[in-house]
């Protein structure tokens, strides 16, 4: 890292102060050793603007795109820039995760802090670092994503057209800032006039030539959002999620995966175009990864705004078909998703948080067939007692970086955790955009806390999809990858499990998917489709998910839904499995007190406990 000091001439409102937040040194004090220097931008006034002024979203929008591809630059080698901006049910994320890893005993002490709140200003103290401006048409939506790619690969900050005095774009001009690259013609008019058009200039710009990453891809809204006011949620926009990609060089995107119908943003197109396209570079990446390596896609179809039925939307799919049609697709490419969904979907330095070092491994332990015996589940016979029902809760969905960046603060830190067994179900590839999230939970965790990977396990996909024939990619089978690209993945974060598979749309998994898994996650697997409710696959234990959500916010309310599933489903079979989503682990501890006290054969299992006593129980020879 660069040891060298920054000043800022133009800033002289601008605080110094150590990492950890403490006073500045004053000259009586011994002088500490200086660390990287650090911008650390206050964005949250974007926070406190109005959902419905057309003006202050495009304000938000402009000053947000401008950060987050300088970020992406000056963030690429080291830590550089830092951005307080989130804000969820009224925490400052960013301040919090900052606070938690960065100071004095944790990750760069003694770094000298230079605070700024313009965006500009920070454009300014970083002029070395980048080569100018990209410039996109306020009128081509597509054009904003078509600039976060070009941002990433010459080194350029995205800038929205608008010559009105005062405008970011306007003072940049006069900084200095040079236009490197014209996204519209430079009198302001159209250089592209539709949506798909600015992304096939791109891809034979960089995805052809190789400028652009095959390993990292972006999925998120472009500026549509814009004439969203009165709809738009703050934060939805997702622009601060764009810095870690930027970063990378990835390719960025906003596109339909239907191939039925009109994408909705462009009503003039062919029916299936997004889609087509959607295709072509899902094929790009993978002929850059050499057929091998996976593609990690950031981010979610923008369901609330695009390509749904949701209320004013105009599409006719519903948002979670949506959601598993584009699982289904990028899966034949050898493609997953960083599935950055909406309502908890913005996460910002990303890129300044890749840095952020991590151990080799993160050891866990398991149980065994002794400690089951000890607690009465494994009878004096060397059998698992069937008058029980064993209750296992999935606690997601931790397949998105943002959402365990947002969640997490609150989740965590809530009282209840280390009360009860949880097996806290995370994508482990979040560690790529999330490190000190991960690092922070392992160092945290109480006795109870157990970690599965999430859907689908390094990363979200179709695992089905990767099985040879591939009729919609014409690819060979993508198992072996698959499992090439998880078991690092597995043995760094001390993974036996992957608590939920979601399949979706896609078929289930045949019986070399089945034994694939078993080669890294070999303390089980919980699947959508199956051809059997239960099975033993090279000594890996596999049961087939229920279909219950439970999602009651009242305690009571959840417990007779799980009840109510006891009772009726597959009483044959004494394993039931359930999913909760962004519930805190009061709530799974009221749902289990309520549950042990209207069943008392009910028995709430941790995760090793739970798949070895299944493990214990197919070993028995029992046929389901």
């Amino acid at each position: 890292m660069l040891k060298r000091i920054l000043f800022l001439s133009l800033c002289s409102f601008a605080l110094c102060a150590s990492c950890g937040g403490g006073q500045s040194v004053t000259p009586d004090e011994p002088e500490q050793e200086k660390g990287t220097p650090i911008v650390y931008l206050d964005m949250t006034r974007w926070n406190r603007i109005s959902a419905s002024e057309t003006s202050d979203l495009t304000g938000m929008w402009e000053a947000m795109h401008l950060v987050s591809t300088l970020q992406g630059i000056v963030n690429r080698d080291e830590p550089r820039l830092y951005i307080d901006y989130v804000v969820t049910s009224g925490k400052d994320v960013d301040r919090f995760w900052w606070d938690q890893c960065i100071g004095d005993g944790k990750w760069l002490p003694g770094c000298e802090v230079t605070r700024l709140s313009d965006p500009v200003k920070a454009v300014e103290a970083f002029k070395d670092q980048i080569q100018g401006m990209v410039v996109y048409d306020p009128q081509i939506a597509s054009t904003s994503n078509v600039a976060s790619t070009v941002a990433g690969v010459e080194d350029l900050v995205a800038v929205r057209y608008d010559p009105s005095t005062g405008s970011i774009y306007s003072r940049l001009l006069k900084a200095g800032i040079p236009v490197k690259v014209w996204l519209l013609n430079e009198d302001g008019t159209s250089k592209f006039h539709s949506k798909l058009e600015p992304y096939r200039w791109a891809i034979d710009q960089y995805l052809k030539t190789g400028k652009c990453s095959g390993a990292y891809a972006a999925y998120y809204i472009d500026q549509f959002w814009l004439g969203c006011a009165g709809k738009a949620t703050l934060n939805h926009h997702q622009l601060c999620n764009h810095d870690f990609f930027v970063s990378q060089k990835a390719f960025f995107f906003d596109l339909s995966p239907w191939g039925d119908e009109v994408a909705t943003d462009a009503p003039s197109d062919a029916s299936g175009a997004d889609c087509a396209l959607l295709q072509e570079l899902l094929r790009e990446w993978n002929r850059l990864n050499g057929g091998q390596r996976f593609c990690h896609i950031g981010g979610f179809a923008p369901w609330a705004y695009k390509y749904t039925n949701a209320s004013g939307v105009g599409g006719k799919h519903d948002p979670v078909l949506t959601e598993w049609e584009f699982a289904r697709i990028i899966s034949a490419y050898n493609a997953f998703m960083d599935a950055d969904a909406l309502s908890y979907g913005a996460m910002a330095n990303a890129s300044f948080w890749q840095h952020y070092p991590l151990k080799e491994t993160y050891p866990q332990s398991w149980t065994t067939r002794d400690a089951l015996k000890a607690k009465g589940w494994i009878g004096a016979d060397g059998k698992v007692d069937r008058s029980r029902k064993y209750v296992l809760f999935y606690v997601g969905d931790y397949d998105s970086s943002a959402w365990l960046y947002q969640m997490m603060p609150t989740l965590w830190e809530d009282k209840a955790r280390g009360t009860l067994p949880l097996m806290w179900s995370i994508n482990p590839t979040l560690a790529r955009r999330a490190p000190m999230v991960m690092d922070y939970l392992r160092a945290t965790a109480k006795e109870g806390d157990y970690f599965a990977a999430g859907d689908n396990g390094a990363g979200y996909l179709n695992p089905g999809m990767l099985e040879a024939p591939r009729p919609l990619s014409a690819l060979p089978s993508g198992i072996a990858a698959w499992a090439q690209h998880s078991e690092p993945f597995y043995r760094q974060w001390g993974l036996k499990v992957t608590g939920f598979i979601i399949d979706g749309s896609g078929p289930g998994m045949s019986e070399a998917g089945f034994k694939s898994y078993a080669a890294f996650s070999p303390g089980g697997i919980v699947p959508l489709k199956t051809p059997s409710q239960a099975a033993l696959y090279d000594g890996m234990p596999m049961m087939r998910s229920g279909l219950v959500e439970v999602s009651e916010t009242n305690a009571e309310a959840a417990a007779a839904t799980v009840l109510s599933d006891l009772d009726t489903a597959h009483p044959e079979f004494p394993f039931y499995w359930y999913r909760s989503i962004l519930k805190s682990p009061t709530w799974h501890a009221n749902v289990k007190k309520a549950l042990e006290r209207k069943n008392s054969h009910v028995a709430w299992l941790s995760g090793p406990e739970f798949f070895e006593l299944l493990r214990c129980y197919l070993e028995e020879g029992q046929t389901l």
